[in-house]
């Protein structure tokens, strides 16, 4: 008799327990609901996605044009390149360490990654044991603690409010420490610029972070990994730059950092999927194998992309793309208050404004959908972002043009008595 599994075997076939806890992204609930809004022939203004809504610059494209036709002429396959990236951009990102942050960079230790998810994914596996614990900020990057859950790691939810600018500080990670004695925490994730909040540390701030995961100022003086996701530097309003966790002064010293980075956000290449890593030491050769294991490699056509969206002339026409954000979020903040948003976050970098609805609503994620029905704006709940308060806030994203803006605020304060129902 065969062994092959039959048709009723195959009917009872599911995805494994660890996978089914893994919840849906809303993001993309209403992105769907919006197309649909779009294709029955209402307008929308876009503020569910934080992705560019223009694409990397024309030298950005003309180089990546010239190595297809390299391709199509013969000269090279487009193939595999090694599992760390190729040697070109690895070098370059090491540059750009020295040329904004002045900190220098082996670029034996930056890892090209599928974006910045998959870095994640690497420095989750390599950092982190099942059952170790993790703490993030709640309200945090969904995909963070989803990554974490589905590899068996013990999230431990940090929450912050306005209070602390929406970011986790030393005190409310020895209080998240101090809830498992025997456990201590073995990482933590910061994001600065954040997602959802677009809240930025200052480098102080960010420093005593890193200081605490070095066991600096730590009660068990026990070390923690620090994550520290940067990929919306150089999107930034304020006169303080984003801080780099490698210019924390204990970085040389306590090699616990990893930072990742993106080209999505910045280099306008979100579809290209390309990010990086600066690893420690420690964890080099596991996340290169494990790299060699499940990406083998980023795509060596969007490596060869970023190494050009580098280059000085690059970033001329980036940061023009910063200052259409800057007046975005100006915008939003003199406007959504005439709307009935009154509670926002500073939003001092990245490109989101989160708002406090509490007082609008009690089920963010139905306020969202009667937005996108009456005034044709689409925004996100905060549930994505924090499972426990999220039903309280929603999302703003404004990376799209001045006209979504603008158009935004006006929609929301003409139809406010038609979604403001408990007004």
């Amino acid at each position: 008799m065969s062994d092959a599994p039959g048709d009723a075997d195959l009917a009872r076939a599911a995805a494994s327990l660890r996978a089914s806890r893994v919840p849906a992204f809303r993001v993309m609930e209403v992105m769907k609901a919006a197309h649909d809004r779009e294709r029955a022939g209402g307008r929308v203004f876009h503020m569910e996605v934080g992705q560019p809504s223009v694409g990397p610059p024309r030298s950005v494209l003309e180089k990546a044009k010239a190595s297809l036709d390299a391709c199509a002429r013969g000269e090279t396959t487009l193939g595999y390149t090694v599992a760390d990236g190729t040697d070109e951009l690895r070098a370059r990102v090491a540059t750009h360490y020295e040329r904004r942050y002045g900190v220098v960079v082996d670029p034996e230790s930056v890892m090209i990654t599928t974006g910045s998810s998959a870095a994640f994914v690497l420095a989750f596996i390599a950092a982190f044991d099942a059952g170790d614990r993790v703490a993030i900020a709640a309200p945090g990057y969904p995909c963070y603690r989803n990554i974490l859950e589905a590899l068996g790691v013990c999230v431990v939810p940090v929450p912050v409010d306005a209070s602390t600018n929406f970011q986790p500080t030393p005190g409310l990670l020895e209080e998240a420490d101090a809830r498992d004695p025997a456990r201590p925490i073995k990482g933590v994730i910061v994001a600065s610029p954040s997602n959802p909040t677009g809240t930025v540390l200052t480098e102080r701030e960010l420093f005593a972070l890193h200081d605490w995961c070095a066991g600096h100022g730590r009660r068990s003086k026990t070390k923690a990994w620090f994550v520290s996701d940067e990929i919306y530097h150089q999107i930034e309003y304020g006169a303080e730059r984003a801080s780099t966790a490698l210019e924390a002064p204990t970085a040389k010293t306590e090699n616990v950092a990893l930072v990742i980075n993106s080209f999505s956000k910045y280099h306008c290449l979100t579809g290209w999927r390309v990010g990086w890593c600066v690893v420690p030491p420690a964890l080099r050769d596991a996340m290169t194998a494990l790299q060699q294991n499940l990406f083998i490699n980023a795509p060596h056509i969007s490596q060869i992309a970023a190494a050009a969206a580098l280059e000085p002339e690059a970033e001329n026409a980036l940061d023009a793309h910063v200052e259409r954000y800057r007046e975005n979020r100006r915008v939003l903040l003199e406007g959504l208050p005439n709307a009935g948003f009154t509670k926002l976050s500073s939003a001092g970098g990245a490109y989101y404004v989160y708002a406090d609805v509490s007082h609008l609503t009690k089920d963010s994620v139905v306020l969202c959908a009667r937005i996108l029905k009456t005034a044709g704006v689409a925004i996100v709940p905060g549930s994505d972002f924090d499972r426990e308060r999220g039903s309280r806030f929603v999302r703003f994203s404004f990376c799209g043009s001045l006209e979504t803006a603008r158009g935004a605020v006006d929609a929301l304060v003409a139809t406010r008595r038609e979604w403001d129902v408990e007004r």
